[in-house]
């Protein structure tokens, strides 16, 4: 999974900052096009391609120019020109939103009054991504409620708000090397308090519309809020980072400050957003599906749209998954009794390799401390073996981290965090150690292999280091393309010999696809087809086994991003099937290294310009 701050660069997409080339261009000179050898070979006509990369040049610079967090994201408010952004966060205003939207629709204008059909190549690439990240976000514009502009259906939920991203945001991504630094951290410290209040007028306004957050959402919200609020101000996580940014960047402590703004404005804001939350408790309701929003229907649709990048309805969803899960656990089965399980259903048997004390970390400091090692050196491994499949390989390293113990009760499993755009900062694979329990060893590979290399942190790299792309298409991100990607990264694993002599772990390999196809029938049933929470989660431990309450997270998270749990197995498909077409297409001509690189060095793009992008590949190549 790709940290939300990636997934949000789609919603904020109608503009940012102007880079060029290698150094970002200053005001007052001369735009300069990126160019890339295919735009020079191309039959595009140069006047369209100037006109539309000056479009893309002034949407990056509206988009990251509005978001202070986005510039520290990719390492460029390191950059003279962006100084101002390190002393604020982002505006989380419906007044900021309108402004923001009222910029896209006149960046997607703009675009399509140009003429389509006089692009190819990786011009068409650009052109055709970037109308389609302009055409979602103005669909969302229908929709009151929520994050908007993007499909997160509640401002203030268990899983992505101010109070759980903010105080991970400044500890992993604020750089402090000097004075001006530290006190431009303070000044975000304090920010916090604004931010939340936003958030909390926004979710009162929302419930007052009909969306507000569920019983288990509000009810796992406090829980997260009220522990919080409740570590003393001297141990809160931006007291404990100010502390120790100052002592690595021999600065005098600032912690004490830190506490004092924490306990004069932050808490304050965190105690209205409590009474806020427990204010709607009494009257939320159980139902999980956002149908049963204002325009409930319409906005999975749109949920949909948005991750998968497909107009496939509910119901096409829901069937692709049962037929996919019946697919998968005939595999599972066979292998599994192949390695002496033979009883029971997949599920019960996963449970119980879950349980095999063989296959479980100790739950201490220094079993975690050896599970994050044993990731390390797998990543070492993999990466040696993959080489040869690509033709360009990343820079920038990748390094494992731990979720930080503040956020881990509501946090995914894994997820990833990309380096910094001017290679300072390393890509991030941060993976839950609440319970090593959760992560037996056969699952670990698996997850390495999404998350790291060939996955997450190999597919993006290569887009922000790709010559001749416009930069706003190397930060806008797309759900089902990088999920996707990062499923085939495990599958490119297994094809590689990685599990030749490890079984479980190609078991554990299997549940990863299991888990993926499962989420499509739990993620439409309760969208489209009104299941119930408990149907969801008794579903997914049919099928995948564990005790109900290990499913809870998962259901509840699909609940918050309706439609971002089809877009891994959607996207696998299509860029596995998009591989068979190429070879059968090609024949002999057919290189691998070539076709991961046409799919990945054009950078992210929909599963449908995808599709475009390697048919021409495999038809010039």
């Amino acid at each position: 999974m790709i940290d939300r701050r990636h997934l949000m660069m789609t919603a904020t997409a109608g503009g940012a900052l102007a880079v060029s080339g290698c150094g970002l261009r200053m005001p007052g000179m001369e735009p300069v096009a990126p160019v890339s050898p295919e735009t020079a070979m191309s039959g595009s006509d140069p006047q369209v391609v100037a006109a539309a990369n000056a479009i893309y040049d002034r949407a990056f610079q509206q988009a990251l120019g509005s978001s202070p967090e986005g510039l520290t994201s990719l390492g460029l408010d390191r950059q003279p020109l962006f100084a101002w952004a390190r002393s604020r966060l982002d505006d989380r205003t419906v007044v900021e939103f309108n402004r923001q939207a009222d910029q896209n629709r006149v960046i997607l204008n703009e675009l399509k009054a140009l003429d389509r059909s006089r692009v190819t190549g990786m011009d068409a690439v650009n052109y055709d991504t970037l109308v389609f990240v302009g055409e979602t976000a103005e669909e969302g514009r229908q929709f009151d409620y929520g994050a908007r502009g993007f499909p997160q259906a509640y401002v203030v939920n268990q899983l992505a708000s101010a109070y759980i991203g903010i105080p991970d945001f400044l500890d992993s991504n604020h750089v402090v090397e000097n004075a001006d630094d530290m006190a431009a951290y303070l000044s975000r410290v304090e920010a916090y308090g604004t931010a939340l209040d936003q958030e909390t007028e926004r979710a009162i306004a929302d419930a007052g519309r009909g969306a507000a957050p569920t019983d288990f959402m509000i009810d796992k919200a406090l829980l997260q809020l009220r522990g919080a609020r409740s570590t003393p101000a001297t141990q809160a996580v931006l007291t404990l980072a100010a502390t120790r940014k100052a002592t690595e960047a021999g600065l005098p402590d600032a912690g004490p400050e830190a506490a004092r703004l924490i306990e004069s404005v932050v808490y304050p804001a965190l105690d209205r957003q409590i009474a806020a939350l427990e204010a709607m408790r009494p009257t939320a309701t159980h139902d999980a599906g956002v149908w049963r929003l204002p325009d409930g229907e319409a906005y999975y649709d749109w949920g949909l749209k948005t991750f998968t990048t497909t107009n496939m309805t509910g119901e096409e969803v829901h069937a692709m998954g049962l037929e996919q899960v019946a697919y998968i656990e005939g595999q599972m089965d066979a292998l599994m009794r192949q390695n002496g399980l033979t009883q029971g259903t997949t599920g019960e048997r996963l449970t119980a390799m879950g349980r095999d004390p063989r296959f479980l970390y100790p739950n201490t400091d220094e079993g975690k401390a050896q599970l994050l090692a044993d990731l390390n050196g797998q990543i070492q491994v993999v990466t040696e073996r993959i080489r040869p499949l690509f033709g360009q390989h990343p820079r920038a390293p990748v390094e494992v981290r731990r979720v930080p113990p503040s956020i881990e009760a509501g946090a995914p499993g894994g997820y990833y965090n990309s380096p910094s755009l001017d290679g300072t900062r390393p890509g991030a694979y941060y993976i839950n150690l609440r319970d090593t329990a959760e992560n037996p060893s056969w699952t670990l590979p698996t997850l390495t292999y999404h998350e790291a290399n060939p996955g997450h942190h190999w597919q993006i790299t290569l887009a922000q280091e790709a010559e001749g792309i416009p930069m706003i298409r190397k930060v806008v991100g797309f759900s089902a393309y990088s999920e996707g990607w990062a499923l085939y990264a495990e599958q490119l694993a297994d094809e590689i010999g990685m599990y030749a002599d490890d079984p479980w772990g190609k078991i554990g390999y299997l549940q990863s696809f299991l888990f993926r196809a499962v989420r499509l029938v739990v993620d439409s049933g309760m969208h489209k087809l009104r299941w119930s929470r408990e149907q969801g989660i008794r579903y997914m431990t049919e099928h995948l086994g564990e005790p109900e309450s290990n499913w809870v997270t998962e259901i509840e998270r699909y609940c918050v991003w309706p439609g971002q749990a089809c877009s891994y197995k959607v996207g696998q498909t299509v860029w596995d099937t998009l591989r068979t077409e190429a070879r059968q297409t090609m024949g002999d001509r057919f290189d691998l290294a070539g076709f991961h690189d046409a799919g990945l060095l054009a950078a992210a793009m929909p599963l449908a310009v995808l599709e475009r992008r390697i048919r021409d590949w495999a038809r010039s190549a």
